[in-house]
């Protein structure tokens, strides 16, 4: 592999050539893959990835912070159903992203990071290089799925191939990418055949005769029910017509909200955490459960343990037993899995007994259970998501408005229209989000309902939004700080610490941004004002101070 000659380079520039180096080869392959749209912040040591944007037709995102870059990369990734991409400089640039990526891993959502890293036979020099970090590589690798540091042009494509082979056939998570300086700017050594898409495999089907005893269990079963995650989304419209085919009501995580329109007559939403949805589940005679973990932090101390047989579709045999055992597994990909099971069970049974109207008094009982958690969060989160309209995407961040009030109040009618983190529960997702997603779907409104605590994390990102001259709305309902913990510590006895934190003037500080603002002051006032936040062009916000509604 041949560096470029700084004289070479230059001539090329002057030209109007881009060198045709790894920077460039990278990119190419990242572009074939359908990827348009990339986040991140130039820095000095990734310039030979970003001098080909505009060759490549690439949209440059620069967020104001890394995390929020990956973020945004999430967002837009779970509106595209591609891999967000997120482009960091060497040391302090990647080690920002990690958070974001430590979110993809855990909620299992595919994001390519690439990052530049010291120059091949410098590794572990402690020379004070800029950006020097003892080893950024075991770093990432730590946080994210595999992290790979190519040693060649070719090494770094294949790497490429290899994630977009993951996102596509295994369980979607994080990867990185790490080009070594010399070899980022060197030519790019790679036949041109090389970066062109190599095809994938089908989805993985499940074993038929595992698939045909699965199917016998479902149609006899009397009072079926599905629990469907995020792995459940490839296999959607499948899975409603199972649904309907077995009369089963379906329960979903929040990563699965959405896969079946939460209007439909057998949707029971994104509801694990509510004790009278676990015993929807709990009391069926035969439970699919469709790509989730069943992870804790959405059950909220309780426990999915149906009184029948368990079947979990997976795409990985180690989730078989995760959480739940299964009496029998279907391994495979929930694309290929569930139209084998809507085959196998034909036209359905007529021996189930679950009814519209058992599940409209299982609806009731709950909302009611829903707004116990936190009456004041459910009864303004009702108010605001009243008032959006049906087709909204909507981002949330781990703060209480979120998940004791949106989870709840908000109907999504696909996946990816609601956009939050369960298991991860950061901070300073919301805004970012908004805005990878609002890029992804111009077409569509976009609305964040953030805590205060939580979008201070983010704020810097509304200047990235009004950069990128988008429309949306953040409603900031602001609880005076870390009104959580001020909880936490007060159940221990402990005063408050730390958690009643002084506000900016909410509104005075968007329009610093370059945005509107808008000050709920009464109570009586909160639908009107969202709504004209809403009508309002460019980005906006709402600040909804809590105790109003007290």
């Amino acid at each position: 592999m041949r560096p470029i000659p700084e004289q070479e380079r230059a001539a090329a520039i002057a030209a109007g050539v881009a060198p045709e180096n790894v920077g460039l080869a990278i990119l190419q392959f990242v572009r074939a893959y359908g990827v348009d749209t990339v986040f991140g912040i130039p820095g000095t040591h990734n310039l030979e990835f970003y001098r080909h944007f505009s060759r490549l037709g690439i949209r440059a995102v620069t967020s104001r912070h890394e995390q929020g870059a990956g973020y945004a990369a999430d967002g837009w990734s779970q509106r595209t159903r591609l891999p967000g991409v997120v482009i960091t400089t060497s040391g302090p640039g990647l080690l920002n992203a990690l958070s974001a990526a430590g979110t993809a891993y855990c909620e299992s959502r595919p994001m390519l990071i690439l990052a530049p890293g010291v120059a091949r036979g410098a590794e572990f020099a402690d020379i004070g290089a800029l950006h020097e970090t003892k080893d950024q590589l075991a770093a990432a690798g730590a946080i994210v799925e595999w992290a790979r540091r190519a040693q060649t042009a070719q090494e770094a494509v294949d790497a490429v191939h290899d994630a977009f082979r993951l996102f596509r056939t295994g369980r979607p998570r994080p990867v990185y990418l790490e080009v070594p300086l010399d070899l980022l700017e060197s030519a790019a050594d790679v036949d041109p055949g090389a970066l062109v898409p190599q095809p994938l495999p089908a989805p993985q089907r499940a074993d038929e005769s595992s698939v045909a005893a699965a199917a016998r269990v479902l149609t006899a079963a009397k009072r079926p029910a599905i629990l469907a995650g995020g792995g459940a989304i490839a296999g959607r419209d499948a899975l409603r017509d199972l649904a309907e085919r077995l009369g089963a009501p379906v329960v979903t995580s929040l990563n699965g909200k959405g896969v079946l329109p939460e209007s439909h007559p057998l949707a029971l939403g994104s509801e694990l955490r509510l004790e009278s949805a676990r015993e929807v589940l709990n009391n069926s005679d035969a439970l699919l459960v469709v790509g989730s973990k069943i992870g804790e932090s959405e059950l909220w101390g309780g426990q999915v343990a149906p009184q029948g047989e368990v079947i979990r579709v997976d795409i990985l045999a180690s989730q078989r037993n995760k959480n739940l055992a299964a009496t029998q597994a279907l391994i495979g990909d929930s694309a290929a899995v569930l139209p084998q099971l809507v085959e196998a069970v034909g036209a359905g049974s007529d021996s189930h007994d679950t009814e519209g109207p058992a599940l409209e008094a299982v609806r009731e009982t709950m909302r009611a259970e829903a707004a116990s958690f936190a009456p004041l969060e459910s009864r303004v989160a009702t108010r605001i998501a009243s008032v959006l309209p049906t087709n909204t995407i909507v981002a949330g961040d781990s703060s209480q408005i979120t998940y004791y009030g949106m989870t709840s109040s908000v109907r999504s009618e696909e996946p990816g229209s609601f956009l939050y983190m369960a298991a991860y529960a950061t901070l300073g997702y919301g805004l970012p989000a908004a805005i990878g997603a609002k890029i992804a779907s111009p077409e569509r409104p976009v609305v964040g309902v953030i805590g205060d605590g939580a979008l201070m994390f983010s704020v810097q990102e509304f200047q990235t939004a009004v950069e990128q001259n988008l429309d949306i709305t953040i409603v900031c309902v602001d609880n005076g700080g870390y009104g959580e913990i001020q909880q936490n510590e007060a159940d221990r006895g402990i005063e408050p610490i730390g958690v009643v934190l002084s506000q900016p003037n909410w509104p005075q500080l968007v329009e610093a941004f370059g945005g509107t603002g808008f000050a709920v002051r009464h109570a009586d006032e909160l639908e009107t004002l969202v709504e004209q936040a809403l009508a309002h062009p460019g980005v906006t916000l709402v600040h909804v101070p809590l105790a109003l509604f007290a």
